[in-house]
């Protein structure tokens, strides 16, 4: 799945609509990077919150897939509404002609879709709505990512990290998707795999609640590994819930003795690192930090 310049990548909208300004923007650091962006038919239509009815994002995301001239597909934002098209997806020819999904938040519905249905890596990394607040690092791995190109991810030492190192596959993404997708059909099994989580704008009574039907449903038990990424602008009730979310997680895996590592560069922050999904990868959590390395 490795792109070439000159390549033509399809940015389409699962979710909200869009913002004109950005998509220029992002189209510029595309074609800087040698790439050929195309929108999708209906990228700048609006219905109500959403770039289109949902039978418009279907036919987008659905093109995208079909069309073999397309090399990746760049998901502008998240916000809410991929889950309400997945159910008419049809991934034949992209199960035969694989490309790069790119995405965050909303888009983890997308990312557990293909993970459910194939063995094809996605890219939750940084879009464009975000392009113009992101750290350079945060873009370097993007590309590094389409191209290929290995690269490591490192961050500091958190008192809080089990230290150990591991290799696997990398799942997850937002923490509200996960629990929303829990029990459907596109579900995702954690079973020896790495888990990352993150979220945003939450209140910590919900984050206690997520992380309880994760360890309920079995889905803490067995991992690998725990990349806990940006938890972001939380929220508190007038009596205090007690714990902050960093200690949230802590509290429901502390009977866990496999590594686990708090304050990963990756979510809603300016500082969104891309992690490949469904491919292995090194984790090393030590004295000195974290060390992903893909």
């Amino acid at each position: 799945m490795k792109l070439k310049k000159r390549d033509k990548i399809a940015i389409i909208s699962t979710a909200r609509k869009i913002s004109i300004e950005e998509l220029e923007y992002a189209k510029t650091i595309f074609k800087n990077w040698e790439l050929n962006p195309i929108e999708s038919p209906n990228l700048r239509t609006e219905y109500h919150q959403f770039c289109g009815t949902d039978r418009q994002r279907t036919e987008d995301l659905q093109w995208a897939l079909d069309n073999d001239d397309i090399k990746a597909i760049i998901c502008f934002r998240g916000g809410y509404g991929t889950v309400r098209i997945l159910d008419n997806i049809d991934l034949t020819n992209f199960k035969k002609n694989p490309k790069w999904i790119v995405g965050y938040s909303d888009v983890t519905a997308l990312h557990n879709f293909i993970n459910v249905n194939t063995s094809v890596p996605t890219l939750h990394a940084t879009m464009p709505i975000n392009f113009k607040e992101n750290t350079k690092e945060a873009l370097e791995t993007l590309k590094n990512s389409l191209f290929e190109k290995p690269y490591q991810i490192k961050t500091a030492f958190h008192p809080k990290n089990k230290l150990g190192s591991v290799t696997g596959e990398i799942i997850g993404g937002n923490l509200s998707m996960l629990y929303s997708l829990s029990g459907t059909k596109f579900d995702i099994d954690t079973t020896d795999k790495i888990l990352f989580i993150e979220d945003l704008d939450e209140y910590l009574y919900h984050i206690d609640r997520m992380m309880w039907n994760l360890k309920l449903s079995g889905k803490l038990a067995n991992l690998k590994a725990l990349i806990v990424g940006g938890l972001t602008s939380m929220h508190d009730n007038t009596i205090p819930f007690g714990k902050n979310a960093l200690e949230i997680i802590e509290d429901t895996t502390k009977e866990y003795h496999y590594p686990i590592c708090y304050n990963f560069p990756a979510g809603h922050l300016d500082d969104n690192r891309a992690l490949i999904l469904n491919r292995d990868c090194e984790l090393v959590i030590d004295e000195s930090g974290t060390t992903l390395s893909f």
